[in-house]
């Protein structure tokens, strides 16, 4: 039991990191616009929060810079996509790249830093409950905000006249801009806002997950929470679930290992992104389900008056 609670503890401390980026990029992807630069965007903000972290000592400050650094480039994105008409596909796997490239240059003199020790997080009473307190209730507070982050963005998308309008962006640009909704405007705050979060998960992963900097440390998180939102029909509930659920599949390994399970240790490693792989084969067999839930205008430009 004790082993199952950590297995459990574990998921969630995983799941967290894909949870926080596949919110970011739905909020995206509603608007309108298809980013394939998370996994460049986590990794300058892994670096950024990570050095802010060594020379403050402050894991908040950490999160914030991880942010402000990921939600520049998305800026940067942004622009050029909505603005300048470039191609999505194309400007977020040259993000990507950049971000790779400029987060291993920059991390170069922090390789060998190390971050203080980190106190220990216990919810008072519940944290003492045998197995639900140490799987449930010993996390970083992330780790729960992630949770209310993730039902105040349902919450909005659906609840909210602004979530509407956002939706409806995504749906068809042209109808909202014949409205008078400012459609370039709308969509270029989400993708700020997405790529802010996407900061946030890389700050966490180098800061509270790790915690230290090692070139390319992010390791495909970025793609996964991608596929996230395709998997979860873009709904963010079901963001959050997915997040788990293959967080669960990295960190089995780690179980079965300890359990001295005789299975090579390099198909296990790959089991996250075969998992990925699967899921994305299956849902994409029925196209039509897909046509039918991804938001019309995805990854289409749009030029007012045009």
């Amino acid at each position: 039991m004790e082993g199952l609670a950590l297995l459990i503890a574990a998921t969630l401390n995983a799941g967290t990191v894909l949870a926080i980026a596949g919110i970011g990029l739905l909020v995206n992807e509603r608007a309108g616009i298809l980013n394939l630069g998370a996994e460049g965007m986590m990794l300058v903000a892994a670096i950024t929060g990570f050095a802010t972290a060594v020379h403050t000592g402050s894991p908040w400050l950490a999160f914030g810079a991880g942010a402000l650094a990921a939600a520049a480039l998305a800026a940067v994105f942004g622009v050029l996509v909505i603005w300048l008409n470039t191609n999505q596909v194309a400007t977020g796997l040259a993000l990507s790249l950049f971000g790779g490239g400029f987060s291993a240059f920059v991390g170069i003199g922090y390789v060998q830093d190390k971050l203080p020790v980190q106190a220990q997080h216990h919810v008072p009473l519940l944290g003492d409950i045998p197995f639900l307190g140490p799987a449930l209730f010993r996390h970083n507070p992330m780790v729960y905000l992630t949770v209310a982050l993730t039902l105040a963005v349902a919450g909005f998308l659906y609840r909210t006249r602004a979530g509407l309008v956002l939706r409806a962006v995504g749906e068809s640009p042209e109808s909202a801009h014949a409205l008078g909704y400012p459609v370039r405007r709308i969509r270029l705050a989400a993708v700020v806002f997405g790529g802010a979060l996407c900061g946030v998960a890389g700050a966490y992963l180098s800061v509270v997950y790790t915690p230290l900097w090692v070139e390319d440390m992010v390791a495909g998180k970025g793609w996964i929470a991608l596929a996230l939102t395709t998997f979860a029909t873009w709904r963010p509930t079901r963001v959050l679930l997915g997040a788990y659920l293959f967080g669960g599949v990295t960190m089995l390994q780690f179980y079965l290992q300890g359990r001295g399970v005789q299975v090579p240790s390099q198909f296990l490693s790959m089991l996250p992104y075969l998992a990925t792989v699967i899921v994305l084969v299956l849902i994409s067999r029925n196209a039509a389900w897909v046509r039918a839930n991804m938001p019309a205008s995805l990854g289409k430009p749009f030029t007012p008056g045009g």
